[in-house]
């Protein structure tokens, strides 16, 4: 089972390491930087989406405010990818934050495959 506390805490650091890293990148040209900006929103959306959803009313509301954050997980790292092959000199940073965005798609798969199949939300610690 997954244990929200600490994928609140996990998507929080992600988000405030990609906040860090679009801060660095606005500095390195007009493509990386547009780049930069919607790695940013969807880097940071991850998180907020599942606070949310944490405070949904609803099983269909915790439903869809995770699924959110898994589209975000995978558009988040598209970005990374495609900011990695635009500047090669990135791409050994962006690995941690690669893995973390995979990690988290694996994640809210399971926490949504459970919330289906669940007459609960289907994972633990929900508060």
């Amino acid at each position: 089972m997954i244990d929200e506390h600490e994928l609140c805490k996990r998507t929080f650091t992600f988000a405030c390491d990609i906040a860090t890293l679009c801060t660095r990148l606005q500095e390195r040209g007009p493509v990386v930087k547009r780049l930069s900006m919607k790695l940013l929103d969807a880097g940071t959306s991850i998180g907020a989406n599942i606070e949310e959803g944490r405070a949904g009313q609803t099983k269909a509301d915790f439903i869809a405010k995770n699924f959110i954050s898994l589209k975000e997980s995978r558009e988040t790292r598209f970005w990374l990818r495609i900011i990695g092959v635009t500047d090669p000199a990135l791409q050994i940073e962006l690995q941690p934050l690669l893995q973390e965005a995979t990690e988290f798609i694996a994640m809210l798969t399971t926490s949504l495959k459970n919330a289906r199949l669940s007459p609960s939300r289907g994972t633990q610690n929900s508060q």
